[in-house]
């Protein structure tokens, strides 16, 4: 994924009362899994006298089904977790984990009234959320000669590379963190500069 999408931009609540349950949903960023099962750690022992903390992330792109889970934590299967994994993958942000807490009021909702809460807490917290852009990176590894030293050095703002670390033997080599969209535009750049010589490897974006 070398585009740009929506992730969250911070921790974010929102809190409702349904036929005398209170219903606490909670979402944040989760750029990997382990960020996303910390959070759901985090948010149980927040409401640990709770009577559920069902949960659900995508980590990934908005819509990726790679890296996602879900759970009903006690809730009738499929009235939880399921429709709280629909609404974040039919959202249009990415890298998310909600946790909906509820502490039940004595009032059974039924299955069709549990999925609505659910998903309707996600849903809620979605659409005032405050999120930003996400720009993948990537990690590249430039080998080329020492007179081509000061014009690549020149050409690294062009690509808002940040020079990670580098070398010099009988060749120079450079390994560079820059937005994963402009790396095919680097490698051109690079063989032109270098008149083919250059040898440029690519990290998988970050």
């Amino acid at each position: 994924m070398n585009h740009e999408y929506t992730i969250p931009a911070a921790h974010h609540r929102v809190d409702e009362k349904i036929r005398r349950s209170h219903f606490i949903t909670t979402v944040g960023p989760a750029d990997t899994v382990e960020d996303a099962r910390a959070f759901i750690k985090e948010m149980r022992a927040e409401f640990d006298t709770a009577s559920h903390n069902c949960w659900a992330y995508v980590v990934g792109p908005p819509g990726s089904t790679g890296h996602a889970g879900m759970s009903d934590d006690g809730e009738p299967h499929g009235t939880a977790g399921r429709p709280m994994l629909t609404v974040l993958l039919h959202s249009e942000i990415g890298d998310i984990v909600a946790v909906v807490t509820r502490y039940f009021g004595g009032v059974k909702l039924g299955k069709g009234g549990l999925v609505r809460a659910y998903s309707g807490g996600v849903k809620a917290a979605l659409d005032t959320i405050p999120t930003i852009e996400k720009m993948p990176m990537a990690e590249v590894e430039a080998v080329f000669g020492h007179r081509e030293v000061t014009l690549f050095l020149r050409m690294l703002p062009e690509f808002s590379a940040e020079v990670v670390d580098s070398g010099f033997t009988d060749v120079v080599s450079y390994r560079l963190k820059m937005p994963a969209k402009y790396v095919e535009t680097f490698q051109v750049r690079m063989a032109d500069l270098t008149n083919g010589q250059a040898h440029v490897s690519v990290n998988p974006a970050i």
